[in-house]
């Protein structure tokens, strides 16, 4: 059995330009794409912060040192410039690898140039939803 786990993130990009009259994809800076270990080609997932949408494309390998984030055809209709996405990977793994596996998580400024902090994703804070559940009843 193969798990699909998450590979690799991109946090808080911001979408530089968005061509609805390119045939399709996303085009990244390559220092990004190196640095999250994506190829070009492979699958990646945009989720807009912005918009509140979330769709599937793939990588373009663009101008190393750019910043660049450019949201090409369809998807274009849902991502414009200055929307912060989060652009992630997954991988097919067994689960003896996921057990072992530590995701990619590069961070980035408002210009998508790499932040120094490579420290691993945090849980957000968990509500107390069954204290919650209870004052409603």
């Amino acid at each position: 059995m193969k798990l699909s786990m998450f590979k690799s993130k991109i946090h808080r990009a911001t979408v530089t330009h968005a061509d609805l009259a390119y045939e399709g994809s996303v085009t990244i800076d390559a220092d990004l794409l190196e640095a999250a270990g994506i190829l070009p080609y492979e699958a990646v997932h945009i989720w807009n912060a912005t918009q509140g949408t979330r769709l599937m494309t793939y990588a373009l390998e663009g101008p190393r040192g750019s910043g660049a984030i450019c949201v090409n055809g369809a998807a274009a209709h849902l991502n414009k410039p200055g929307d912060l996405v989060i652009l992630a990977t997954f991988a097919e793994m067994t689960p003896e690898e996921a057990r072992l596996h530590k995701p990619v998580v590069v961070r980035v400024d408002q210009k998508n140039r790499q932040l120094a902090d490579k420290s691993e994703e945090k849980a957000g804070p968990v509500l107390n939803s069954l204290a919650f559940s209870a004052s409603l009843g």
